[in-house]
């Protein structure tokens, strides 16, 4: 007696492992089919920091793959960068300041950038000191040099807007220095320019 229920019970675990592996096999298969079906999405961003998380989490999670995409996230350091990746075809959405489609609107293009989303309302980026200033004011900035990223773009003319609003003419106060590249900009400060710099997480605690 002991013999069959010793038998049965071998059958049955040998029945339930069998199961298990054709369960996990179609899982795979299915696994695979929907890597088939995911649809590819080439994705440039202007900047990688810290601002931007819930983008990566939501990649990371597999959001995107929920949805049937497949994200591929590109660096294309500023929004001029940005831009001529989608243009050229490059990539398939690029996600930057609105100012990059108003400039190539204005240009007469018939290939047009369109903006389609609003992912984030505020300014993203820090202003950096070189010195340690207890108490900082918007007034600690009148005749310093600040680096303040590429003219047009959205961070440097977000910038101009905050000193305007406190009373700081950015014209003749102090100078923003508008020469330096977006990619550029942590590298140049700490080679010694500027008293001032503005940049994105995770730049400034480099």
């Amino acid at each position: 007696m002991k013999k069959i229920i010793y038998s049965i019970i071998c059958v049955i675990i040998i029945i339930g492992i069998f199961l298990l592996f054709i369960l996990d096999l179609n899982k795979g298969n299915k696994a695979k089919d929907n890597d088939k079906d995911l649809v590819k999405i080439r994705v440039a961003e202007v900047a990688h920091t810290a601002f931007y998380a819930p983008q990566y989490a939501a990649i990371s999670q597999g959001f995107f793959e929920d949805e049937g995409l497949d994200i591929e996230l590109i660096l294309a350091s500023g929004a001029d960068k940005v831009t001529a990746s989608v243009l050229s075809g490059d990539v398939d959405i690029g996600f930057s300041g609105s100012e990059a489609c108003i400039y190539v609107y204005n240009q007469g293009e018939s290939d047009y950038l369109r903006t389609f989303a609003q992912l984030t309302q505020k300014d993203g980026t820090f202003l950096v000191s070189r010195n340690k200033i207890d108490q900082f004011t918007l007034d600690d900035l009148k005749g310093k040099s600040v680096i303040g990223g590429r003219q047009g773009g959205m961070p440097e003319m977000t910038f101009e807007w905050a000193l305007r609003e406190n009373g700081i003419d950015p014209v003749n106060d102090l100078d923003i220095d508008t020469s330096v590249a977006f990619a550029a900009m942590s590298g140049a400060f700490i080679s010694g320019q500027g008293d001032f710099v503005t940049l994105f997480e995770d730049s400034e605690t480099k």
